[in-house]
């Protein structure tokens, strides 16, 4: 029975801090910060801010590269505090699906 009590605690634990991550955003930047991507925990892109000087109508994908840099480096940053937050949880064990 105890042991049922502790996995209940832990499973309301884990839609807390779910909870808790859903609400934190990470910014990224890419080209020395003329593209920033501001990413939820949602993992969601909730703002994209281009600087004026990298937009070239002759060099499309040059921006297009960087708006893509910027946004997979604001997801990994969600994924590695995900993980982050989840390994604290868990003490480090192997639990599949997290």
């Amino acid at each position: 029975m105890a042991q049922i009590q502790q996995m209940q605690a832990m499973q309301r634990q884990m839609e807390q801090m779910q909870a808790e991550l859903e609400e934190k955003e990470v910014t990224a930047t890419a080209g020395g910060g003329v593209v920033t991507a501001v990413v939820s925990g949602k993992k969601e892109l909730t703002s994209l801010t281009i600087q004026p000087e990298v937009v070239d109508p002759d060099d499309v994908e040059t921006l297009q590269d960087l708006v893509i840099a910027a946004v997979n480096e604001g997801m990994r940053q969600i994924d590695e505090l995900t993980n982050d937050e989840y390994g604290k949880l868990t003490g480090g064990l192997n639990i599949p699906g997290m």
